[in-house]
């Protein structure tokens, strides 16, 4: 990983991009900045970062607009910061493709604290799908399957009845943990520790937001999975609790 330790930073403020690059430049990465989210995405173009950091109210294109055109074309991690902290807008950032939201005035430690997190989950390389097994062949123990629907963590692959689904880095760990579970229940806060890179002990903080964040991913998953919540063909919801797999 350290060979594409690169970062771009994407904020209409000069003095809250020099700290964000100061910040990252501390943690080892390369950082390239850009003061709208149209030279920002051509920096993510050019350098195929490995973290951008990206602000939700620029001029012209907004940061969620520019979220989705990034997670279009790269699967860096993205952290949205903005000063607007109603749920739905964090919401709307994970929706957009970010993988983290945070609030400012941020703190730096908490910042890279976060950013840590994200790197000790592994990254979805688009780059590396050409290279996948067939899946209609002999399911090996790398292999995770429901009722058509197959998994593979090591090769970072989902296929539903030998069709490609594509899918974002937390949408993917999602359904890793769940085909892992089975039948057990896997509570929202579980799977947010997950997310997090942590586990959960019984003393961990997981905010409702968290827990929120968790439904919104679910319920994109379900879409692209292309089930219904009501009658769900591989995950279902026990309420008040999480969800976890159907019965085969």
């Amino acid at each position: 990983m350290d060979e594409t330790r690169v970062a771009v930073v994407i904020e209409d403020e000069e003095d809250i991009r020099s700290l964000l690059s100061a910040v990252l430049a501390q943690a080892g990465f390369d950082v390239h900045g850009a003061a709208n989210g149209q030279d920002g995405l051509e920096l993510v173009l050019e350098h195929q970062p490995l973290v951008t950091t990206l602000d939700v109210n620029m001029p012209g294109m907004d940061g969620f607009e520019t979220a989705k055109r990034i997670r279009a074309v790269s699967p860096t991690y993205i952290v949205m910061l903005s000063a607007r902290t109603e749920e739905i807008d964090a919401l709307q950032g994970l929706e957009a493709g970010a993988d983290d939201y945070v609030a400012k005035p941020f703190r730096p430690r908490e910042l890279r604290a976060r950013i840590d997190a994200m790197l000790r989950r592994p990254r979805h390389n688009v780059a590396a799908a050409p290279v996948m097994a067939d899946p209609s062949g002999p399911i090996s123990a790398a292999w995770l399957e429901h009722q058509g629907l197959r998994l593979n963590p090591e090769m970072r692959i989902v296929t539903i009845d030998g069709d490609d689904l594509e899918l974002t880095r937390s949408e993917f760990d999602i359904l890793a943990d769940l085909l892992a579970a089975g039948r057990r229940v896997r509570g929202k806060s579980d799977l947010a520790l997950m997310l997090r890179g942590e586990q959960f002990t019984g003393v961990e903080f997981v905010s409702d937001s968290d827990a929120r964040a968790i439904e919104v991913h679910v319920a994109n998953l379900r879409r692209k999975l292309g089930e219904s919540p009501t009658n769900p063909r591989w995950i279902e919801t026990v309420r008040g609790v999480g969800y976890r797999l159907t019965a085969p």
